[in-house]
Parts: C-alpha cells; sequence; structure tokens
C-alpha cells in the first residue's frame, strides 16, 4: 500500500508495518490452541502423537515447541503468552486450553468439543474480539469421549451441543477483546456475561507466562536463559526476557469487587506427576490447578516470583447481566502514565471505529447486513487462525542435552528434512485441529487475505519457497505429519493470483513474481522428476489432497500391482505449467530473457495435455462417457476407473487466455511459437491450443477441446451428478444408487456416493471427498469457467441446470455455482441457514444468532457444516464469493 491521505488509519498501520516504521504486528492471536498431540511434541518410539502427549498431560508438562491457550495472544516469536483460565466450581479440571477428542477417539476422526468464536480483528490485531461459551455444570469430558467411541461411522459426530448442557442457558459468554494503543501497549478486556437465570460464581485467571526455552539443555537462537516475571506493586507484575526487554501487566482495581489474589508459578513440567522423578522446582505447571481445584494453597510461590503468573478474581455475576475486568501489557518505554484513565475506554473505542471505516472501505458496499457479518466473520477466523509455528528438524530429530533423546522404532517421519527450520508466523487452517500449516491450504488462505493484507499474502508465499522451507530437491513440505507428502501444487496458482490480485492504481509487483517464479522452477522440476513414472508426462502425484475420493489410497502401493495414471494428477500439472507460462510471459514484457522459459512451459503444457488426451489411443480421456477418469495400467493394460469425481473436473482448470498483443511484442517466443503450431499438429489435435477469438484477439489453451468442454460440463451442471443446491459436490450422486466396484482377488473396493462424512477409514479419517462440497475447488473452477468465458463469451451456452431448458454463457455458469455456494450461510425466513444442521441455537437464540462457524466442507445434499469446524482457511474463501456477488447484483 502506498503512504496518501485517503488511506483509513488501518491501513496506515499497514504501511508502516510494511514499512518497518513500527512494528503493529508485534502481537496477535498468534498462540495455539492446541499444542498437545503434534509431531513437534511427539517424541515416542511408535510415533503415536495423540498418545505420547495427551490433553490430560497438558495442564502438567511443559511443551517444547510451542505454547497453548483459551482466546489468547503471543508475540509474533511465540516468548510471551497471555490466554484465559476458567473454573465453574465444578469442572474436575481447571479449564486452560480447548478440548476435543483426539484421532482414534472420534468416529470420524480428530474434533475440537468446544463452542468458541472469533468475531473480529483488523489485520495489524490493532483489535481483536473473540468469545467462549462456557457451561456452568460440570463439563463432559468423560461423555463426550465415550459416547464419540461407540458411535458408528455411519452416524455423525456427538458434540457439546448434543449434551444439552446449554440448555436453560446455563452457561457464561466470555469476551476477550485486545486493542493497541501502541505497538506494544495492549489493552485487555475480559468481560463475563452470565446468561442463566441465577447468580452464578466463575473464576477467572487472565493467565501471562512465557515459552518454556530453558530447560532443554540448549544455547543459541530461541534457547535464552530463563526469564522472569515478578510482582511489583498495587496489582503490576514485571516481566523480563532478555530479547524481548521488560515489559509491565497491570491489573485495574474493580469497585464492588474483592480484588484479585495473585498467584505465581514456573512453566516447568509436573515431573513428579507424570513421570515419578524429581521436580526441577517446588513449583510447576499446574500449580494453578492445584490451588484453584484442589485447593492446595501450598502450589503456588509465596514469593510471587515465576515465570508464570495471574490474577485469580472469584466473580460472583448476577443473572442476566455482566462484569469487566481490565488490565494492560505494555512495554516499559512506552508505558502510558495513567493504565487505566479514560483514554482506555477512548482507545478501545477508538479501535472500534476504525476497524469499522476498514471494512467499509474493504468489503463491497452492496452486501445486506447479514452478508457483511459473514464476511467480518469470515476475515476474522482467518486472521485469529494465524499461529507462531516452531519446528526444527533437526533439533527434533537429535533431541535435547537435557532431555532424553529421540528413539524411533522404524522409520521416522520428516527425518530427510533435516535442513527445516520453521519458527513464523503462519497462516493455518486452523489452530485445534490443523495447528500446524498445510502447504495446499495455504494458497487459498492467501487468495483471501490479498484483499484485506497484501504484504502478509505475499511474504507468506515468499517464505515457502526460502531455502529453509523447500526441499533442496526443491518441494515445498506439505505438513508436519509428513513433509514429503504430495499435496495438489496451488501454490503457483496463489503466487500467480495474489499477484495480480495485489495490483494497485496500474502497480504491479514484479520484484516479488520474480523471486517467487525462479524458486518454483525448482518445484516444478521436482514434480517432473519425482511424478511422472512413465517419462510420458502423465502423472501419479499420490494422494492429492483429496484423501479418499478414489478407488485405492492412492499414496499406497496398488493391490494390483502396476500403476496409476491419475486424471487430477496430470490436470494439476498442466494447470501448473499453464500458470509457469503466464508468469513468464507476464516477466518477459520487460525483460526478454524470460522468452526462452516461456517457450519451455508453452510446449511443456501442450504435451501433458496432448498426452491426457492421446496416449493409450485416448489418454485419460474415455470417448463413450465423455468424462476424464483415473486409468489402471497392469502388464501394459490400461483400464478406466469410472469414478465420476472432482478428480475429472480438475482437467478443467488448466486453462489460460493469453494477450496475442502481448505475444506480439515478445518476437523470440512468437516465432517459437508459431513454429511450433505450424510443425506440430500431431500434438496438438485434441487440446484448445492457441485458439484465437477474433473479436477480442485473446488465444486459449486448455486440455479439452470445446466440444470435450461441453460434454464434461453435462455431468457438472446436472443436479443428479455434481450440481447440488449448495455448491459442486466431490462426487457425483450418480454413485448414490450405482456405486464403482472394482474387485481384486477376494477383495471388492468400492466407491459410493456420500453426502456427509465418509463411513470408510481409508485413508482420510475425517477428511472425507465422497460427496460433500468443499470451497477451495469450487473456487477454482469458478474461475477456470470465468477464464473460458472471457475467451468463448456468448458463442458458448450451456444447459444450466441440466434438463432446464435454461441456456447459460460460462459466466453465469460460473455466477450461478457461486450464489449456491453462498446460500450455505444465508438464512431463510426463519433466520435458519444451512451450515447450522440440526443445532436451532444459532437461528433462534439472541445469544448465538449472529454467530457462525466456517467448517471445513459441507453435506452435499442438504449443506450443514462438517468436519472441522474452526478451518476459516480456506473456507474464508466465501467473503470473496459473496463480495463478488454483491457486485455482480450491482451491475444488474
Amino acid at each position: 500500500m502506498h503512504q496518501n491521505d485517503s488511506l483509513d488509519t488501518e491501513s496506515q498501520r499497514l504501511t508502516e508495518e510494511v514499512q518497518r516504521e513500527k512494528n503493529w504486528k508485534r502481537w496477535g492471536p498468534y498462540l495455539a490452541e492446541r499444542q498437545w498431540g503434534t509431531v513437534r511434541e511427539d517424541y515416542s518410539k511408535d510415533g503415536s502423537s495423540w498418545d505420547y502427549f495427551t490433553h490430560e498431560q497438558a495442564r502438567s508438562r511443559a511443551y517444547r515447541w510451542g505454547e497453548d491457550g483459551l482466546l489468547g495472544m503471543c508475540d509474533r516469536q511465540g516468548r510471551l503468552c497471555f490466554a484465559l483460565a476458567l473454573w465453574n466450581g465444578v469442572d474436575p479440571i481447571l479449564k486452560e486450553r480447548l478440548f476435543g477428542l483426539s484421532g482414534n477417539e472420534g468416529n470420524h476422526g480428530e474434533d475440537v468439543k468446544e463452542s468458541y468464536f472469533y468475531l473480529d480483528s483488523t489485520p495489524t490485531h490493532s483489535y481483536m474480539k473473540a468469545l467462549y461459551k462456557y457451561p456452568q455444570s460440570e463439563f463432559p469430558y468423560t461423555r463426550l469421549v465415550e459416547e464419540n467411541r461407540n458411535l458408528s461411522k455411519d452416524l455423525g459426530e456427538f458434540e457439546l451441543i448434543d449434551t444439552g448442557i446449554f440448555e436453560e442457558n446455563r452457561y457464561f459468554d466470555i469476551f476477550a477483546e485486545y486493542a493497541k494503543a501502541a505497538p506494544n501497549d495492549i489493552l485487555i478486556k475480559i468481560t463475563v456475561a452470565n446468561r442463566s437465570s441465577q447468580t452464578a460464581t466463575l473464576h477467572l485467571l487472565p493467565t501471562i507466562w512465557f515459552k518454556n526455552t530453558w530447560s532443554w539443555g540448549r544455547t543459541g537462537e530461541s534457547y535464552w536463559s530463563k526469564p522472569c516475571i515478578e510482582y511489583k506493586k498495587d496489582g503490576e507484575l514485571l516481566l523480563s526476557q532478555e530479547t524481548l526487554g521488560k515489559f509491565r501487566f497491570v491489573v485495574e482495581p474493580l469497585p464492588n469487587i474483592d480484588a484479585p489474589t495473585f498467584l505465581f508459578t514456573e512453566n516447568e513440567t509436573n515431573a513428579a506427576k507424570l513421570f515419578g522423578a524429581e521436580n526441577p522446582s517446588h513449583y510447576v505447571k499446574d500449580a494453578f490447578h492445584d490451588y484453584i481445584v484442589n485447593g492446595r494453597k501450598d502450589a503456588v510461590n509465596p514469593e510471587m516470583v515465576g515465570t508464570k503468573a495471574s490474577p485469580h478474581y472469584r466473580l460472583e455475576v448476577p443473572a442476566g447481566e455482566e462484569v469487566t475486568v481490565r488490565l494492560r501489557l505494555f512495554a516499559e518505554q512506552e508505558a502510558p502514565e495513567q493504565p487505566f484513565d479514560q483514554n482506555f475506554e477512548q482507545i478501545f473505542q477508538q479501535r472500534i471505529r476504525e476497524t469499522q471505516e476498514f471494512y467499509e472501505k474493504h468489503i463491497c458496499a452492496e452486501l445486506c447486513e447479514h452478508e457483511q457479518q459473514v464476511v467480518r466473520q469470515a476475515y476474522a477466523g482467518l486472521l485469529w487462525s494465524k499461529q507462531f509455528y516452531h519446528y526444527g528438524v533437526k533439533d527434533w530429530l537429535e533431541g535435547d542435552p537435557a532431555q532424553p533423546p529421540l528413539e524411533r522404532d522404524g522409520d521416522v517421519p520428516n527425518s530427510d528434512w533435516i535442513h527445516l527450520y520453521n519458527r513464523d508466523i503462519i497462516s493455518m487452517p486452523d489452530k485445534w485441529e490443523y495447528p500446524w500449516y498445510a502447504t495446499w491450504d495455504l494458497g487459498f488462505h492467501l487468495i483471501a487475505f490479498a484483499k484485506i493484507d497484501p504484504d502478509f499474502a505475499k511474504q507468506q508465499l515468499i517464505l515457502f519457497l526460502r531455502e529453509w522451507y523447500m526441499h533442496p530437491n526443491g518441494q515445498i513440505p506439505a505438513f508436519e505429519f509428513d513433509f514429503s507428502s504430495t499435496n495438489p501444487p496451488v501454490i503457483p496458482w496463489a503466487c500467480w493470483r495474489v499477484y495480480k490480485m495485489t495490483a494497485e492504481k496500474g502497480h504491479r509487483d514484479r520484484v516479488f513474481l520474480a523471486r517467487v517464479f525462479q524458486k518454483l522452477l525448482l518445484d516444478f522440476t521436482w514434480w517432473v522428476n519425482r511424478k511422472d513414472v512413465t517419462g510420458k508426462n502423465i502423472f501419479a502425484g499420490g494422494f492429492l489432497g483429496m484423501d479418499n475420493i478414489g478407488v485405492f489410497d492412492r499414496s499406497q502401493p496398488l493391490p494390483t500391482g502396476g500403476h496409476l495414471q491419475q486424471a487430477d494428477g496430470t490436470a494439476w500439472m498442466a494447470f501448473y505449467c499453464v500458470t509457469m507460462l503466464a508468469m513468464a510471459l507476464e516477466l518477459a514484457d520487460g525483460d526478454p530473457a524470460y522468452e526462452d522459459i516461456a517457450s519451455k512451459f508453452f510446449e511443456h503444457f501442450i504435451a501433458i495435455s496432448d498426452a491426457m488426451n492421446k496416449i493409450g489411443g485416448t489418454g485419460l480421456w474415455d470417448e463413450e462417457d465423455g468424462f476424464y477418469y483415473d486409468w489402471l495400467t497392469v502388464d501394459n493394460k490400461s483400464t478406466p476407473l469410472k469414478v465420476r469425481s472432482l478428480v475429472g473436473i480438475v482437467v478443467l482448470f488448466a486453462a489460460e487466455v493469453l494477450n496475442f498483443q502481448l505475444i506480439e511484442h515478445l518476437p523470440g517466443f512468437l516465432k517459437r511459437m508459431e513454429w511450433f503450431l505450424a510443425n506440430r499438429k500431431d500434438v496438438t489435435e485434441h487440446i484448445s491450443c492457441m485458439k484465437k477469438a477474433k473479436a477480442t484477439n485473446h488465444l486459449l489453451l486448455a486440455i479439452p477441446t470445446k466440444e470435450r468442454l461441453q460434454r464434461v460440463l453435462q455431468y457438472l451442471l446436472d443436479e443428479n451428478e455434481f450440481l447440488s443446491p449448495y455448491g459442486i459436490r466431490s462426487l457425483s450422486r450418480f454413485h448414490l444408487e450405482n456405486p464403482y466396484v472394482f474387485p481384486v482377488d477376494d477383495q471388492e473396493y468400492r466407491v459410493e456416493y456420500l453426502p456427509g462424512e465418509s463411513n470408510s477409514g481409508i485413508f482420510g479419517g475425517n477428511s472425507n471427498w465422497r460427496g460433500p462440497i468443499w470451497f477451495p475447488l469450487n473456487y477454482v473452477l469458478v474461475e477456470a469457467l470465468e477464464r473460458y468465458y472471457h475467451f468463448w463469451g456468448d458463442s458458448f451456452l450451456v444447459e444450466c441446470p441440466r434438463g432446464s431448458g435454461q441456456m447459460m454463457n460460462l459466466s453465469q455458469v460460473a455466477h450461478e455455482i457461486q450464489e449456491r455456494l453462498t446460500r450455505i450461510f444465508l438464512p431463510n425466513e426463519q433466520g435458519y441457514c444451512p451450515w447450522q444442521g440440526k443445532n436451532q441455537y444459532f437461528a433462534s437464540d439472541p445469544h448465538w444468532r449472529n454467530l457462525m462457524l466456517f467448517h471445513e466442507y459441507f453435506c452435499g445434499d442438504i449443506g450443514h457444516g462438517l468436519g472441522a469446524c474452526h478451518q476459516t482457511g480456506w473456507t474464508a474463501l466465501i467473503a470473496r464469493l459473496l463480495e463478488d456477488c454483491g457486485r455482480k447484483r450491482a451491475k444488474s
């Protein structure tokens, strides 16, 4: 962004951050919601991370690689953390972190079992707000585990709200709000609202602590000497850490409420409790739990010093009323004269106004009030899901000098990623079920981020292509369970889209494009060398994100022997290729050195597309059905696996419309292109290869011919196949009555349409692609259809929906899919939104009505939310879809 008088205040802060004038993003919601059960914390022999470091152990055991907490924040290096701890007087444990099922406990994989919502945030986190709903009855930890463990995979998950614990409003709404007076001056308000009809007691502990960096026996970067928190006077704590400096944490005295008791302990493992070993200190991590829940007054340090501290409030909250606690954290050099004078509330109100002004400027004005709420909360979830992520594979493999070494039976995951050292703020899918990055998810996150924080979007892409992330062989890391897994290559598309979307006043960041392009060359080469098994431009990339959509587990050897020719793997590479061509042509317009590499990608795209269409006679195209399938090759005999799924739809993504006037200014590329088209008609016969639209002077590169595109679209736009009332299904509904069955010896491999959760454990677990609607691939499809329309215009019409008699151009088709996707979040006359499923609270209860969850995926028939319930990352694409629909409504 460029500094000018027209910038709103938040945009000015973003500019100051980019220009390194002020460190506005030093503090943010970067604290994980679950650090236990992660690969990083797993030093077991068998690699069972869920069992090695459990939720039960988390309150007593110091983390090695990160921290977690409830509605919390920390600095961008995860050194000093703040979060809430709560006790309702009846729970068996002090609630310091979110609870959920481990991967082996639920009937559909890991699942958070709490009710919490992200309500607001600016990109610099100058203002943030979130809500946690805390039951006043005993939290049903055991029941949630037992009920879900006993459910079959044919049934849905048993959620907290299904226990009846929120009936009669017997709960607290707990709001955490943060406002920055300056980059290192953070104002905090905790508001506790009693929704029940009776006075209720809440123990509130706004807890501040230092990440444990001193117990591991290491020295050097990120392994500092032990920091300190000490009580000074009048509700004021002094916090000291060698790289962070000195901070003050101040608590405001409250009228008519007893002053809090200050509790201190160490962020150290309770080794005596967990392992029967000697504790490093009498005061350990779970001291506050022992003090509050077990009444052990000697558990906390009477000297009022340690590395973990909290004021302890015992709040009696009358029925239907609320109590607010105010705190402030600031660097000594930015200390306010009076922490809690009238300026405190004025700053909060000012930041709230600035947040409103920012989004009024950046959100489409044509949206109705509910649509604007959806967009705001989608962006809030996206911003709150940024996390400090620390993982040094070399240190993890070696173990720490003061701790037992990592001793694994068999292969150790990530052992060939010894160069990888991550210690950054990263956009996460969510911070509970996915407290680790997933690279292909990230590409979609950044499309949404590009609207509100373009610099963050670009810097994330650059980060993942840096040498301490990318493997020396060129592969981009996938996710911490296995960095070598094969994710769909969406990062190139994200780089190209972010480049174009962040252009301002005709200025495009060519330095950014050149930086990412150079690194993507390495990744492209890795794909070509590692995933083209036969060397014939047909790719087999493994499961490619769509975990259990196919006949076989594509990440494992095939039970038939032979190899799989993947329609989506090959199409993703064609998409990669044509995206790199578009980038190279853009860079060549100003630097002729890029013309040669543009020619390489032009010819490579044609080779891949030709292979899809012609190898073995018809390639991966099935002329009988008019669809692209995976083909199984055994003993030189190829058989199509006739599963109509997104595997065959991904083929449509690889389409690019090129400007012929640009190409005319690139003589080297133009000459080679014309020679190729004239002399290699054998490889351009069955694809859309540089077809020219006379009216627009555009050229089209795409895998299918116009006729094949028409045939695929007949399936896509059939409501008995892919077209759901709420978007495009991942598997055709045709397979509900017609399951695909492939026999191997005495075993049957089946694929059948399931609109909701998977009933199979094949590879995916909680991730299910056998019918539901996923926002990421719907979004890419919408963009692809717009590109086809950009070329064909009104000369290409298709019936939509099939059988309706209604003819549409491809832009209208794209809009129809967008409108169906947005229905998931739009209420009917009774206030019910499809994503809510059977939950009536969100439609009728005034304390739930405007709250939203952004699920991982959605039922293919009725649109209700499924999977991870806070995966705002790629489902935040709803913000862009709604805004696009709003603009189109305004034009019409």
